[in-house]
């Protein structure tokens, strides 16, 4: 009798096992103390729709700016005091352009100015974000800012005026060059970029200012897809507000996996260009505060601060060597992105940072 010994295969099929995003990002601590800067927010009123209540803002919990300046100078004293509790190392200043908005430039200054007066500030630095605007430096996809010469020399004239809050003692350095953010920088249109950041640098330089220049790109964006406008151009780049999602829900779903693999493949591409990568934090990110009709997923505050710490341990992961961290914002209560003490979270978001990204 013939035996046919008949064999069966298990045929393997992929799972979720087997998936590059199956995994979870695992906590970090720190091992060093890491450069944190975070973004500081003006706004004339408070938005009705804000649930937060701040916590420096009295019974009624809210606080504005006029042209610039808060509405009492103990606003000012409790934002640093608490930036500090924070392990905040300096706060970001926005500035428009001194010789083309210069109304607009004269209210910036003011809120530095307010900044520098406060009893505390010599316990807290600053740096500039410097915006960019496309429609007053007249560029667009088909003009060059070269093309317009009267128009350069006022963008290459602002960092000059701009070089004025350098030689303030508290001024941010890094690696013993002095800070400067270059907001919107993506969008800039040069004829050649190389050569008009080496400009700004050789301007500066003469007055006695070694520059750290940092672009800007938007959101979940490939780094390569402004390249021509960054490499050998600048010290750092960072993207801005990655909780707002852009639309992609998957994004908001799987946050972590997501923004360590945006952020992993963004430090070895700019690390690759001799440049150091940015990552830039936010506790939270609301879009209905200011419009209520829109359909994007809020990242709401209920979950005891666990999404932001997260975050802060996806930084970590990426963060380049000389340990760069921003925050968006300190005060932005506007989109729901402040770490400022509310009177509903008290000082979480404070206490988080400084655990996340100290060591003492």
């Amino acid at each position: 009798m013939l035996l046919i010994a008949v064999s069966s295969c298990k045929k393997e099929f992929p799972s979720v096992d087997d998936h590059f995003l199956n995994y979870q990002i695992p906590d970090v601590p720190a091992t060093k103390n890491y450069n944190v800067g975070a973004f500081y927010y003006t706004f004339s009123s408070w938005n009705t729709n804000i649930k937060e209540k701040a916590a420096v803002g009295g019974s009624a919990g809210t606080y504005f700016y006029t042209n610039g300046i808060p509405v009492s100078s103990v606003i000012m004293d409790n934002h640093v005091a608490n930036a500090a509790l924070g392990g905040i190392d300096y706060f970001i200043f926005s500035v428009r352009s001194p010789n083309l908005d210069n109304a607009a430039f004269r209210t910036d200054s003011n809120t530095v100015v307010s900044f520098l007066n406060a009893a505390n500030s010599s316990k807290m630095n600053f740096a500039l974000s410097y915006q960019i605007n496309l429609g007053l430096l007249g560029v667009s996809n088909n003009v060059t800012l070269e093309s317009n010469p009267t128009r350069l020399q006022s963008f290459y004239n602002d960092f000059k005026r701009l070089s004025y809050w350098m030689t303030k003692s508290n001024y941010q350095k890094v690696n013993g060059k002095y800070m400067l953010i270059l907001n919107n920088s993506y969008n800039l249109h040069s004829a050649n970029s190389e050569a008009l950041y080496k400009q700004i640098r050789t301007n500066l330089s003469a007055m006695g200012f070694e520059l750290y220049l940092v672009g800007q790109q938007p959101q979940w964006t490939p780094p390569q897809r402004f390249y021509y406008r960054f490499q050998n151009c600048v010290d750092a780049m960072y993207e801005s507000n990655m909780a707002e999602v852009a639309g992609n829900n998957d994004r908001y779903w799987e946050f972590g996996q997501f923004c360590d693999q945006n952020w992993a493949y963004w430090k070895t591409t700019i690390e690759s260009w001799n440049s150091e990568f940015i990552p830039c934090v936010m506790p939270g990110y609301n879009y209905q505060i200011n419009n209520p009709t829109n359909p994007g997923l809020t990242r709401v505050r209920n979950d005891n601060g666990a999404f932001y710490k997260t975050f802060t341990d996806i930084a970590k992961r990426n963060a380049s060597k000389s340990g760069l961290i921003f925050i968006d914002s300190f005060n932005n209560f506007t989109v729901d992105s402040q770490l400022e003490p509310s009177q509903s979270y008290g000082t979480l978001y404070l206490d988080i940072t400084r655990k996340a990204f100290k060591i003492n």
